[in-house]
């Protein structure tokens, strides 16, 4: 059965089989019960996943004729969920010991990731997450205070997951060959963390510090809290920096006390 790409869901089959093999060794799966595929396309990399691990494997899959194509090429080793990731919530497979592989769609990979960390239930049974992103944006979860790529998506990123950048992959390892090049990323969650009660203050107090990277602290400070120099004051912020300045866990506390002002 012959499948078309689709342009319209960023469909770019990986066919390179070395760097599939590696994809997978990334996963440590030899203890693993629990495998997600988001995206498994025409099943490249499903192959290789039911070869080094013949335990439960779910594929998430939007494209219905790729749904069909996957139940007739491995039969039973595998369920196949006809769904868009981005409306599926983890917890629905009711499952612990899980790792999580993905080549997103470029279009939606951030949307995906910040959607995971801050607002799925069963995230906290994951435990490794191995995901391709476009390179601009995988650098961009890797940046770190201080550097250009540090801003809103490093934040969320490291408030629950620890990030290791495995090696890139290029144009010429899928077909249709994308425009750019590609980066996998290994992610382990934290264990331990900031608990933060309202997530979504994360997003709004990122949004608004990064909005106006080059600005000085001091204006989304006091854009969003009315008594800013008390709250600079017990968290020891100069508000003469820039937002690429402060250490996510600042990011974090600030979150939690724009959650209480506003209760």
């Amino acid at each position: 059965m012959k499948v078309k790409p689709k342009k319209s869901l960023g469909q770019n089959f990986l066919i390179n089989p070395e760097i599939i093999e590696k994809i997978v060794d990334c996963g440590n799966l030899n203890y693993i019960d629990n495998i997600v595929e988001i995206g498994p396309g025409t099943g490249n990399l499903t192959k290789e996943l039911i070869r080094k691990n013949s335990r439960n494997l779910f594929v998430i899959e939007k494209d219905e004729n790729l749904c069909n194509l996957l139940v007739k090429k491995f039969n039973n080793t595998l369920k196949v969920i006809n769904d868009d990731v981005l409306n599926f919530k983890l917890d629905r497979l009711n499952c612990t010991n899980l790792v999580i592989f993905g080549n997103l769609p470029y279009n939606i990979s951030t949307q995906i990731l910040v959607n995971w960390i801050l607002y799925d239930y069963n995230f906290i049974h994951i435990k490794k997450l191995v995901l391709m992103f476009q390179k601009e944006v995988a650098d961009r979860i890797l940046g770190n205070v201080n550097e250009k790529n540090y801003g809103r998506l490093s934040i969320i990123a490291n408030w629950k997951l620890k990030i290791q950048k495995e090696f890139d992959i290029e144009s010429a390892d899928f077909y249709p060959k994308p425009k750019v090049t590609s980066t996998l990323i290994s992610m382990i969650p934290k264990k331990n963390f900031i608990k933060i009660t309202n997530p979504e203050k994360l997003e709004e107090i990122t949004s608004i510090f990064f909005n106006q990277r080059r600005k000085m602290i001091k204006k989304p400070l006091n854009k969003i809290f009315p008594n800013s120099n008390i709250i600079a004051e017990k968290l020891n912020i100069d508000t003469n920096l820039r937002p690429q300045n402060l250490k996510p866990e600042i990011y974090f506390e600030l979150a939690e006390i724009l959650n209480k002002s506003d209760s």
